[in-house]
């Protein structure tokens, strides 16, 4: 079983903007997270659970739009479904939870759910699928893929679309469009007042 400090250590270890290192370090971040939301009380786990759902949606998308791809050509379509699958059903678990209120008992009980299969899933994706995509291509095809993934993540919806999780397709289509709404609304949520 891996942790954020062995992903981070991992990461270190790959060449500067290697998609790879870029998801590792995402996943770190995501398992801190998770420890912030669920050591939190009041606004300030609101805070750090809408941090940890707009990094899980934009982390999402990204790797269904760029690394989904080539994991289908170098580690098999069963594998690359498997991801997309798991991502899917996520992104369900992830609306519900957003519509919960932070502080009751179902939340916590939904949100420690929701962690183990986050970190199930990274843990496929870090044992089955990356090894494949690192070794079927080239560093300078990691980078560029590294490169993808970050203007992907900059044009990707912030908060879960059930509707579009689980498909690449969808997600060119669909994600642009809903990342305008995500971030407009995270925006006027911003400037209202506590």
């Amino acid at each position: 079983m891996s942790d954020a400090k062995t992903e981070r250590r991992l990461a270190a270890q790959m060449p500067e903007g290697d998609v790879v290192g870029i998801l590792l370090e995402q996943h770190a971040r995501i398992r801190d997270l998770f420890a912030d939301v669920k050591g939190a009380e009041g606004d300030h786990k609101q805070q750090a659970f809408d941090e940890l759902r707009a990094l899980l949606a934009v982390h999402e998308t990204a790797e269904e739009m760029i690394v989904r791809p080539v994991a289908r050509e170098t580690a098999g379509k069963k594998e690359a479904d498997a991801r997309n699958h798991e991502e899917q059903e996520a992104n369900k678990v992830l609306a519900a939870l957003e519509k919960m209120d932070v502080a009751s008992a179902e939340f916590d009980t939904r949100l420690a759910e929701f962690e183990r299969a986050v970190v199930d899933h990274a843990e496929h994706e870090e044992n089955e699928e990356f090894p494949a995509v690192h070794e079927g291509r080239t560093e300078n095809q990691l980078r560029r893929m590294g490169t993808m993934l970050r203007a992907a993540e900059k044009i990707a919806p912030t908060h879960p679309h059930p509707l579009a999780a689980g498909s690449p397709a969808a997600q060119w289509s669909v994600g642009p469009f809903a990342s305008l709404v995500d971030r407009t609304r995270d925006a006027i949520k911003a400037a209202m007042p506590s």
